[in-house]
């Protein structure tokens, strides 16, 4: 990866010459600068050559565009934008390190988030992808290799569930990979960053990395029940603070109980998608399910038997009496015991981020 700052004409003219920068950690899909300039400090950004290159940029800037509506900001403020050079420049903000009860002021602000976007906004970027009939087959491949009988129905249940997914209402403004790293905790408040995979939908679909486990990321955490409580509760309120509206009884009541169906029915859905066992640059690419057998691999802080151990167990707890996947409840139990007495040595996830 080259050191040399993309800052063209068009974007001096625009915010100035600059007097110093550094390069700074980045996937390899982008390089991103720390600039001097001669007004603020910002962040140059570039996304790199790739087949969806244009389509990644495309994304950022709209999904940016569409964050700034937000009174309390939620995101880095966008300067200035070179298309050609696919480069964008943001407002620098001093990440500080998060307390212990991150996930909660973290759920709030991704409430904020999603509720930016609007109906009218529809086709701006695209809609929230979930799991398909693939994942189903493999999931239940999985099952099979690992000698488990597959009652009838849950096939089924599977497809309805998939099915529900895709038609799930909503038109939040999804993240796309709202991992820890991509939230920048500040002392004015949380602001998230990288949205090359931003789309619309259901907010659901995010709010359950918190109990899943934040599943395209590579720092996986396992918070608490009452912590995961007060998150959800937190993200209820913002999300009927910045609406009017509420966020459904998926995200759990005000006495704390368990949440209902709409945020199991999403924690479930990544559940299926063995592309989230591996890093972006590795998805689309082979059945990673089929390979748990066979193969253990690390991402970040878990390995992948790690990693969908702890799905398991957190779908079959919120799949218990749920009216349309009492099958599927009984088989990820029954998934996760046997993976565990295969495999005794695996460890719970991270309680704890980084």
């Amino acid at each position: 990866m080259g050191t040399q700052l993309t800052l063209g004409d068009k974007l001096r003219a625009e915010v100035g010459t600059p007097r110093h920068w550094s390069q700074l950690d980045s996937s390899p899909r982008s390089r991103v600068w720390r600039v001097e300039l001669p007004e603020r400090t910002a962040v140059v950004k570039q996304v790199v050559d790739g087949p969806d290159a244009d389509e990644r940029y495309a994304r950022e800037v709209t999904a940016l565009r569409l964050a700034a509506r937000a009174e309390s900001p939620v995101v880095p403020a966008l300067l200035a934008t070179d298309p050609g050079e696919r480069v964008l420049v943001l407002e620098h903000v001093d990440h500080r390190h998060p307390p212990a009860d991150w996930i909660v002021a973290y759920a709030a602000a991704l409430a904020r988030l999603h509720a930016t976007a609007r109906p009218a906004d529809v086709g701006l970027l695209p809609r929230w992808k979930g799991p398909s009939q693939a994942d189903i087959d493999s999931f239940l491949g999985l099952a099979m290799a690992l000698q488990i009988p597959v009652e009838p129905g849950v096939a089924d249940e599977l497809g309805d569930l998939v099915r529900r997914l895709d038609q799930a209402p909503g038109h939040a403004l999804l993240h796309g990979d709202p991992c820890p790293g991509n939230d920048l905790h500040t002392a004015t408040g949380i602001r998230f960053i990288d949205f090359e995979q931003a789309s619309l939908g259901s907010g659901l679909m995010e709010l359950a990395y918190l109990r899943i486990g934040f599943p395209t990321c590579w720092c996986v955490t396992s918070s608490p029940a009452p912590l995961l409580e007060r998150a959800e509760r937190a993200y209820r309120i913002a999300w009927h603070a910045e609406t009017g509206s509420e966020a459904g009884p998926d995200t759990g009541s005000e006495t704390g109980a368990e949440p209902e169906h709409g945020l199991t029915e999403a924690c479930a859905g990544w559940l299926l998608r063995g592309d989230a066992l591996v890093e972006r640059a590795r998805r689309e690419s082979i059945d990673h399910l089929a390979r748990i057998p066979h193969q253990d691999w690390e991402w970040g802080t878990a390995t992948a038997r790690q990693r969908l151990v702890h799905r398991l167990g957190v779908v079959s707890e919120m799949t218990v009496g749920h009216p349309s996947l009492g099958g599927v409840s009984g088989l990820t139990a029954e998934m996760r015991r046997r993976m565990l007495a295969r495999w005794p040595a695996l460890q719970p996830v991270p309680a704890k981020r980084p």
